[in-house]
């Protein structure tokens, strides 16, 4: 299968011109998946709740979700991406799983980063994985790549692909996803924004590189640092089933839970 991602600038709450422009680069794509951007369809830096949640759309019955799933049944193709995702009167910062036949899966981010606590509701559901016969797959959002125990989770349930659609502008993600992918033996696709965004008096530039890599550590392929483009390389999903890191070592028969404890002490 071909997987890839969609790099783009979002024009700040200016949805139908994002979706525009999703189209557009969708149309040159041969993907069988692809992932999109973190809040890729109002930007990024929020006023206030108020503003925030006159954005926010519920998941799938928002105009976000209808007009990608028209991409999705025209384009025979599946998408992931990120969403203010509103429920009642809680906003989360969602990753949405969805393929030409309807929604898979919405995954909340568990782990906010810097300001988005005072804005998003933190997920309140460990990561699922979805079975789509073809491959598995799994989703977390932009800072949880600093808490290896999101992608771990999604790998002991057997993701072959972690779909990672992110908004990061700290240099240290797209390496530490190399170790993700290494550790875990998945593939992941991080769907980064580029481009700068100044408002409420603050100001902040996203770093671009989205890339895929591989279950050993590698890297398929790799956006610039500031261009808006496309992206897919072929991979077969099955091979990240394989576990073995050497004739004598399989990473998760290895693990020694009994000794990890620790982890779950607060």
């Amino acid at each position: 299968m071909k997987v890839g991602f969609v790099q783009i600038f979002p024009f700040f709450g200016k949805k139908e011109e994002n979706l525009k422009k999703v189209e557009r680069l969708i149309d040159k794509t041969e993907a069988d998946l692809l992932v999109l951007p973190e809040l890729f369809n109002t930007g990024y830096i929020f006023a206030g709740k108020v503003e925030l949640k006159s954005l926010a759309e519920k998941v799938p019955d928002g105009k976000t979700t209808d007009f990608l799933f028209g991409l999705c049944q025209k384009r025979r193709i599946s998408l992931v991406y990120g969403i203010a995702e509103k429920d009642d009167d809680r906003i989360y910062n969602s990753a949405v799983f969805l393929t030409p036949e309807g929604l898979r899966g919405v995954y909340r981010k568990l782990h906010l980063f810097d300001e988005e606590k005072s804005l998003f509701t933190p997920g309140d559901k460990e990561p699922e994985v979805f079975n789509t016969g073809k491959f598995k797959l799994g989703m977390m959002v932009c800072f949880d790549w600093l808490f290896p125990e999101v992608a771990r989770v999604l790998a002991l349930k057997d993701a072959d692909i972690i779909c990672h659609p992110s908004n990061l502008v700290l240099p240290y993600a797209q390496p530490a996803m190399l170790t993700r992918s290494l550790e875990n033996r998945v593939f992941t696709i991080t769907c980064n924004r580029v481009g700068s965004e100044f408002r409420a008096e603050k100001k902040l530039s996203f770093t671009g590189k989205s890339q895929i890599t591989d279950p050993e550590g590698k890297v398929l392929l790799r956006a610039s640092q500031d261009k808006e483009e496309i992206g897919w390389v072929e991979i077969n999903p099955l091979s990240a089933r394989n576990k073995k890191m050497t004739e004598n070592n399989f990473i998760f028969e290895d693990r020694r839970p009994e000794f990890y404890k620790r982890l779950l002490a607060k």
